[in-house]
């Protein structure tokens, strides 16, 4: 039942990341992305699955992100978005499993989704920094990049949070509610 729950949830959050891709107006940086990477490395016993499963959603879902949903934004078939953010989800898979493999409790649970959105935040606008000339390629520009990034990093921190909350959540009521005896 565990693996088959571990998956299940998974996949859902992975629904819910295309969900919201399909409101009016998506909320940005609202997602479930940090909450599966850290949902995995906390749970699945062997080490290539909590690697494998989650990256595999997010994969999946980019696929359909970038070449159903927005891909007026793209020529041509568009396998990944940005490798930079399969980086920061491979961070954040390594620090869940530092801070809560074998060691799931809520406090470790916010810190670990704290500490996601910081690494999502630093490495994915290290990205714009790096791969655009929107800013100067000095200390000063580093600077105003994440500065204007500022106004995503409320939003992150939400849905990095509210994500976590569901998906450990839901796992621990699934594993310790109380067996129903049927009526005859």
């Amino acid at each position: 039942m565990k693996i088959k729950l571990l998956f299940a949830l998974i996949l859902l959050a992975a629904i819910t990341r295309l969900g919201l891709h399909l409101l009016p107006v998506p909320p940005h940086n609202f997602s479930p992305i940090s909450a599966m990477g850290l949902f995995g490395a906390a749970y699945f016993s062997r080490r290539w699955m909590a690697a494998i499963v989650p990256f595999a959603a997010l994969f999946l879902t980019d696929l359909v992100l970038n070449n159903v949903i927005y891909s007026q934004y793209y020529s041509g078939f568009a396998w990944i978005t940005s490798w930079w953010i399969y980086a920061a989800f491979g961070v954040v898979m390594l620090a869940g499993g530092l801070i809560l493999r074998n060691r799931v409790t809520p406090g470790r649970v916010v810190g670990a989704s704290l500490s996601a959105s910081v690494i999502f935040f630093l490495i994915s606008n290290l990205s714009t920094f790096v791969d655009t000339n929107l800013y100067p390629h000095d200390f000063a520009g580093l600077l105003t990049c994440y500065t204007a990034a500022l106004p995503f990093f409320g939003n992150t921190v939400l849905g990095d949070l509210v994500f976590c909350a569901l998906l450990f959540g839901m796992y621990e009521w699934m594993m310790h509610r109380p067996l129903q005896t049927q009526k005859i």
